[in-house]
């Protein structure tokens, strides 16, 4: 498994936008599936989005048309750009990357996870 970074947290007013990198230590370029989590105090992690191995995105109803995550292969980073935040995206952004490639996507992911980056947003 990578080792996983995230970085890009912040503080910010309604409206504004933020990029969240997560760096790994290793190539995840053929990972079956990438994604952003996030945890709101007192809720449990909610599955943000994802990035599969075909090029196919995901997204929870709440960020659809407002975040986008991506990759740069050279670089082994995966990113989540949030834009027109809002309040209630405020939590610990995590992501995970599954160590497995094709042809094994169907079986269940095995993810390394990071240690998660602080998002407020305030009205």
């Amino acid at each position: 498994q990578v080792q996983l970074v995230e970085s890009g947290g912040g503080s910010v007013q309604s409206g504004e936008s933020l990029k969240l990198s997560c760096a790994a230590s290793g190539n995840i370029t053929n990972s079956c599936r990438m994604g952003w989590y996030r945890q709101a105090p007192g809720a449990d992690r909610e599955l943000v989005s994802t990035l599969r191995s075909d090029g196919k995105t995901t997204y929870v109803d709440s960020v659809k048309g407002r975040f986008t995550i991506s990759q740069d292969n050279t670089r082994n980073t995966l990113y989540l750009q949030m834009d027109s935040l809002k309040t209630e995206d405020t939590a610990v952004y995590y992501c995970a990357v599954d160590s497995l490639h094709p042809p094994l996507c169907a079986l269940p992911p095995d993810n390394s996870w990071g240690r998660g980056t602080q998002v407020t947003v305030s009205s």
